[in-house]
């Protein structure tokens, strides 16, 4: 009968002493991997919260709008202040609603309104950053972009404030008025050239009925 053959017997681990060298190293290890994937965690979130903007931001675009100013981007930038109107409007009634006890969506509620109030104090301020839509080169690649991550580099971005902005639409609006004036005055001109030339044409009438007059007397003399 054969004899079963002899194999080596598994020695099992020694177990890792707590405050030993190998411990410290190993703890260290596990903190180290748990932040590098909480930093990826993190660029995931933070490079797809950019897209999610910058598709709401392409959303806006008119197809046929080659060209947009400050004063357009800053409308643009308005709407995109007002996007959670609706979503608060609706938790607003649900929590109108008679026998309601306690609040509901409170921490979505909170989380909008802080949300808005950072991005309004940005704009307001140091200004609130946008895709390029105001340089025509730039808003010609952002049209074309898919919402290809890898592709964002591509996407010019600028910071637009509300700074200034009412004194330029005040500005504006002056020098509509006064081209206006000008307009007015060109128009007026007009009819005082009109008038006088009316004028002289009369003067002119007046003196050739003389001269008939005159001719029509000397002939009868």
């Amino acid at each position: 009968m054969p004899k079963a053959g002899k194999g080596k017997a598994r020695v099992p681990e020694k177990a890792v002493h707590p405050f030993s060298r190998k411990a410290a190293y190993l703890a260290s290890e596990e903190i180290r991997l748990d932040k590098k994937e909480k930093q990826k965690n993190e660029k995931a979130t933070r490079l797809n919260s950019i897209r999610e903007k910058l598709l709401w931001f392409q959303g806006q675009l008119e197809t046929d709008k080659t060209t947009y100013s400050k004063k357009d981007a800053c409308d643009v930038i308005e709407r995109y202040l007002h996007r959670f109107d609706s979503e608060l409007e609706q938790i607003e009634l649900v929590n109108g609603i008679r026998g309601r006890q306690g609040r509901f969506h409170g921490a979505r509620e909170t989380v909008i309104k802080q949300t808005v109030e950072r991005e309004r104090a940005l704009y307001e301020g140091n200004g609130f950053e946008i895709p390029d839509i105001i340089n025509t080169k730039n808003l010609k690649t952002f049209r074309k972009w898919t919402g290809d991550l890898k592709k964002l580099p591509n996407i010019k971005l600028r910071q637009l404030s509300n700074k200034g902005l009412d004194k330029m639409m005040e500005d504006e609006k002056t020098e509509d008025g006064e081209e206006d004036d000008e307009k007015a005055e060109d128009g007026e001109e007009e009819e005082d050239d009109e008038k006088a030339d009316d004028e002289k044409a009369e003067h002119g009438e007046e003196g050739d009925k003389r001269d008939h007059k005159d001719d029509a007397t000397n002939m009868s003399d």
